[in-house]
């Protein structure tokens, strides 16, 4: 099987990244893909995985945790969604560095075609016949996409595998995993045809990724967010670490410190733009912090060095200076509006200083979603 073949494949399934009204509990069902997972011999099942979700600040806490887990020689599968330019960007595995290994630009360790080729190639005839027998409706792209993900990792023998949710959390392919560390990044109101009209509703979801006797990091959150995440927490007797009450973050001239729940970490610095992003790259820490309860500790240069070298392209991405140019992907209003606070405190209009660079005027070019 050629790659174009092996995407024309997974393009034959139903998108629902692509489609803005859906029935969303009726369309996404856990049975469906834990049948199928079964049916495989289940290879999420080998994966120590940590499990985000949220609604902004995940792909970016994500690679903050790979980034952070490399330095510390960890070979690490990074799951991300949706992409940028193309399919490959969503399967990663990212190498240890070594001194004589620099990071790379962009989305380095993703999947290479001929694996891709090759994974549907092996693995169609299986999930054909599930198709044929399943009792719980058409599989979905994501679905597909994300059982390959786990047999690549697995296959791949990687340490770690750091995986974003898709859609919410509680229906979300992803939480067919039993994970050492669950996060909830900041929650706002997002895709409310689908996941609800509130953020009690919306923080309902997300939570469902929260198991029994969890591991859970959160960040800062909303009062109404932050009483559904404890409650779930009680419930299913997890335990929670918070970003503002367990683990903190102090923002300095050249760069921010964090106190976290079992360490100090001072002097840090982050190559990505904007105060959320210090928020994201705390909530990593507290992550990575909570990995002792599993017997791992990594010490605070891999922590520092980490958070440095971490690259998440299309977020306040300067990709041009003459003229200057900054590319961000905010989706919604929480994102828009700490895209504008990070242009406030980064860039400035000519005659003014930043850190970030000048400008003569902001011209802003917007795209904009019908379901947004």
């Amino acid at each position: 099987m050629t790659y174009p073949q092996a995407i024309q494949y997974l393009e034959s399934f139903v998108d629902y990244e692509r489609l803005t009204e859906y029935p969303y509990k009726q369309s996404f069902r856990l049975e469906r893909i834990r049948g199928l997972l079964n049916s495989i011999d289940n290879p999420q099942n080998s994966l120590r995985c940590i499990h985000i979700a949220g609604t902004k600040g995940k792909g970016s806490t994500s690679a903050f945790v790979t980034y952070i887990l490399r330095e510390a020689g960890y070979r690490v599968g990074l799951y991300t969604s949706p992409h940028l330019s193309g399919f490959r960007e969503r399967i990663r595995i990212i190498q240890p560095r070594t001194q004589n290994l620099e990071p790379k630009t962009c989305f380095e360790g993703m999947i290479l075609e001929e694996e891709l080729a090759d994974l549907v190639e092996r693995f169609k005839p299986a999930i054909d016949k599930y198709s044929d027998i399943t009792k719980y409706g058409p599989l979905s792209f994501f679905e597909v996409y994300t059982v390959l993900a786990f047999v690549y990792f697995k296959e791949q023998n990687v340490d770690f595998a750091v995986l974003e949710t898709g859609l919410g959390g509680r229906l979300d392919a992803t939480n067919t995993v039993n994970p050492y560390i669950c996060a909830i990044t900041p929650i706002s109101l997002e895709h409310r045809q689908l996941l609800g009209d509130s953020l009690g509703e919306i923080a309902g979801e997300k939570a469902g990724i929260i198991k029994p006797n969890a591991i859970v990091v959160s960040a800062p959150q909303e009062t109404e967010v932050l009483e559904v995440i404890r409650d779930r927490c009680k419930e299913m007797k997890a335990k929670l670490f918070e970003v503002g009450k367990d683990i903190f973050y102090e923002k300095q001239t050249d760069g921010f410190s964090v106190l976290g729940a079992f360490g100090e970490y001072p002097g840090l610095a982050i190559t990505l733009l904007g105060k959320h992003q210090i928020v994201n790259a705390t909530l990593a820490v507290g992550i990575i912090e909570a990995l002792r309860f599993y017997g791992i500790i990594l010490d605070a240069y891999s922590i520092r060095q980490g958070l440095y070298h971490t690259l998440w392209p299309g977020r306040c991405e300067v990709i041009s200076r003459e003229p200057f140019v900054v590319l961000d992907g905010a989706q919604n209003l929480a994102s828009a509006k700490a895209l504008k606070e990070a242009i406030r405190e980064n860039f400035s209009a000519e005659g003014g200083s930043a850190s970030g660079g000048r400008y003569k005027k902001l011209i802003l070019v917007l795209g904009i979603s019908k379901d947004k």
